[in-house]
């Protein structure tokens, strides 16, 4: 009996003992604790850094990567397609877990995202869309409306101008999403305005230098033909108002000016009396763009182009408005 009673005191303690056991945390090469959850690698290739607007982009995704503690892989393209499709290769060699692609133009992506959903990367496309032969080789398109932003500048001016105005355009990149959109929009709205024409229209790449530089040119041909300047972004804008100050027409006043993007140089530009109008383009896109991966990650369903909600401010509120912009 009592050799019983030894047995199942022993076997009391060693159950207790491993139990014990279980709940301490593992050590030496097993690790401690539970197993950590593998941190989340993207891979970013951005435009570049030709504008206000390009950079806030930037320093919301990186920013917002941080926050999140993503590892984030950022490569800076400076306005080539070339390095674009180097950098997307070098992301999917790393087996990234998702890649974000600013494209600089619209076509030549299908072999690089070919390869990028045959590696299982999701490819989030920010800001501009491409045109491809296969709409699955990317996940989805975070971005504005570019069309509707130029019928919304095209609305404004012919209301601000009675219909009737000589518009000089300044074009963005060549083959870039947001350059042919605005046009198209732009355009499309002036049909209904035969008073109201594009007298010329030529590419300033986005840049304030190139702004400047092409305004010169339309000042040098058709100064006193110029009633009205379009800008596909704030910057050329901007290096436009600098050409026509320097040229002492009086920009916001004796020629009209309107843009896209909404950048804080735009309000203050506004504020100053040389800019009219600009059609906002937010680009604060950080933590819709890590949401959306998260989703598509867990399996979810995401639409195939996720909209952002833009406005146009005025000459008249950009006072009131500047103190707020965050970019």
């Amino acid at each position: 009996m009592r050799w019983m009673i030894v047995a199942a005191m022993v076997a009391l303690v060693g159950c207790k003992q491993q139990a014990a056991e279980n709940k301490a945390p593992a050590t030496g090469a097993e690790g401690a604790g539970a197993p950590v959850a593998k941190k989340l690698t993207v891979g970013f290739s951005q435009v570049g850094a030709e504008s206000a607007w390009r950079t806030a982009e930037t320093n919301s995704i990186r920013g917002e990567a941080e926050k999140r503690g993503v590892d984030l892989k950022f490569a800076d393209a400076q306005g080539k397609q070339a390095q674009q499709i180097q950098a997307l290769t070098s992301f999917i060699a790393q087996k990234v877990d998702a890649i974000v692609l600013a494209p600089v133009v619209e076509t030549g992506w299908d072999v690089v995202l070919t390869r990028a959903k045959e590696a299982n990367i999701p490819v989030i496309l920010v800001d501009r869309g491409i045109k491809t032969s296969d709409e699955s080789l990317y996940t989805t398109l975070i971005a504005s409306d570019f069309v509707e932003e130029g019928r919304m500048a095209a609305e404004w001016l012919a209301k601000k101008t009675n219909g009737k105005a000589n518009i000089y355009e300044l074009q963005g990149t060549t083959g870039a999403a947001p350059a042919i959109d605005r046009k198209k929009g732009f355009e499309e709205v002036l049909q209904k305005y035969p008073d109201m024409k594009i007298v010329k229209s030529q590419s300033a790449d986005f840049t304030r230098a190139k702004g400047k530089e092409v305004m010169e040119a339309f000042i040098k041909s058709d100064r006193e033909q110029i009633q009205a300047v379009y800008a596909h972004n704030d910057d050329m804008a901007l290096g436009a108002i600098q050409a026509l100050d320097e040229a002492g027409m009086n920009p916001g006043k004796d020629v009209t000016l309107i843009s896209v993007d909404g950048v804080k140089g735009a309000f203050e530009a506004m504020v100053a009396g040389k800019l009219n109008a600009t059609v906002e383009c937010n680009p604060l896109l950080g933590p819709l763009v890590f949401d959306t991966i998260n989703k598509v990650r867990a399996g979810e369903k995401v639409e195939k182009f996720i909209k952002s909600n833009d406005q146009l401010f005025e000459q008249s509120t950009a006072a009131q408005v500047i103190g707020s912009r965050e970019y």
